[in-house]
């Protein structure tokens, strides 16, 4: 998708049973992260199952301007031949980061201890989102920041030369801040910490130790710790990525909200870092079952089995928010087909993704007949046997507001539209295709 790309409205209209096998994109997070950290080791990395959305092809190309060859092979094949630990060059021109809020925190943190120079910009939307979260404490590692009044993107960023270690107290969770200080750190003599409130998705720990670094974890008083050693040779690893559990939940949300469905979703990644859409789901009394478990680059696997049956609202622990932060906007379609209210607190982050999406969803929401109360940081959706539908969604150049939005229309009594599906593409380029196949009624 062009970022410049003209707005493709697209309607989504009430499906019969779905079914089928729903074989979604690799893992948005693990790609990002195994472009990156092949760039910064030393010879080949093979990656297979790599996500060919808009976002992941955008932080393979900022890898190729720092300097790494990077090779598409086949659908999903790449090959990167890194330039090792501090070996990045100062690209030529200006690192279009797209829509991607992952690859331009990660990428300034893992050349944030470089002596090098570059530049980021992104779409309109990349370019409403803070940056100052990740850029402060690349600052204090040494690094020199220049940015958009507010902290907000272009951002220049020019590499410290004698970079220290830094002790950093994330002020919220999240594993975007957390990946960009490990990926600094990467380049720093001694060590460095990053003591977070609580754990956050694991993915950077996980392919950093496959990739030789030295990395532990604890838990502290003050909450979760990582300390990595800085100055490792990286060495080349293949790494498999397994399909996106984020992405899994747009087809697992429409079989268990479309009466009569029963899908196949295989391969999905199960780790507990981002099982927290999963586990709810559950406690609702979701009919979902887990087959053939194993394990795939690290990362634990599983099949997934979905039928369509009755649902009831909970309420969701705050603490369980990171682990599921990416998920609410469609949790909040299946909470209006459940029944009772279903109350999620602890989810202020969702005001700064690639849109507000506590305020984008519940407009949406309510727009299509769902009562919806929400605060600065909670979203509760009252169920209904019923959903009406027939309204029309904002997505705010937001992936999952217009996904979210069509698979409510799978199941609403008239059909949802949205304003532009465009955005789709930058991290679920099959998504219509493939729920087309299933039995949806999208066009």
């Amino acid at each position: 998708m062009s970022h410049s790309a003209d707005p493709r409205p697209m309607t989504a209209r009430r499906a019969a049973p779905l079914s089928g096998e729903a074989l979604v994109p690799g893992d948005k997070s693990i790609s990002h992260r195994a472009l990156i950290l092949g760039a910064m080791a030393v010879g080949e990395t093979r990656i297979t199952g790599l996500l060919e959305g808009q976002d992941v092809l955008d932080t393979a190309r900022a890898m190729q301007a720092f300097g790494a060859q990077v090779v598409q092979h086949g659908p999903g094949d790449w090959s990167v031949h890194g330039v090792g630990v501090g070996g990045f060059r100062s690209p030529e021109g200006v690192i279009d980061c797209g829509n991607s809020g992952t690859g331009v925190r990660l990428i300034m943190g893992a050349m944030a201890t470089t002596p090098v120079t570059a530049t980021f910009t992104g779409d309109a939307s990349l370019s409403r989102r803070p940056m100052a979260r990740v850029t402060d404490p690349l600052a204090q590692f040494g690094a020199r920041i220049t940015a958009r009044e507010g902290g907000r993107l272009p951002i220049t960023v020019q590499g410290a030369t004698d970079p220290v270690p830094v002790t950093y107290h994330t002020p919220v969770a999240s594993a975007q801040i957390k990946s960009a200080i490990l990926l600094a750190g990467l380049n720093v003599p001694g060590d460095t910490v990053v003591i977070e409130p609580e754990p956050t998705r694991d993915h950077s720990e996980r392919m950093l130790a496959g990739f030789g670094a030295q990395i532990r974890t604890e838990t502290v008083p003050e909450g979760h710790k990582v300390t990595l050693t800085g100055r490792p040779e990286l060495r080349p690893q293949p790494v498999a990525v397994p399909r996106d559990p984020s992405s899994a939940a747009f087809p697992v949300a429409a079989a268990l909200i479309v009466p009569g469905s029963n899908i196949r979703v295989p391969g999905v990644s199960r780790n507990p870092t981002r099982d927290g859409l999963y586990v709810t789901l559950r406690e609702m009394g979701a009919d979902i079952t887990y087959e053939n478990p194993r394990d795939e680059g690290g990362e634990p696997v599983a099949d997934l089995v979905v039928r369509h049956g009755p649902l009831t609202g909970v309420t969701v622990p705050a603490a369980r928010a990171a682990s599921m932060i990416d998920e609410f906007p469609i949790l909040s379609v299946i909470a209006a087909f459940a029944t009772g209210p279903t109350v999620m607190n602890g989810v202020a982050e969702l005001r700064v993704k690639e849109s507000d999406r506590i305020d984008a969803m519940a407009v949406g929401l309510r727009a299509n007949g769902v009562r919806v109360e929400d605060t600065p940081d909670s979203m509760t959706v009252h169920g209904q046997a019923g959903v009406p539908g027939g309204g029309h969604a904002v997505t705010h150049l937001d992936h999952r507001i217009a996904m979210s939005f069509l698979i409510l229309g799978l199941a609403t009594e008239r059909p949802v539209t949205i304003d532009d599906a465009g955005p789709i593409t930058t991290s679920f380029p099959d998504f219509v295709p493939l729920m087309t196949r299933l039995g949806a009624d999208v066009s």
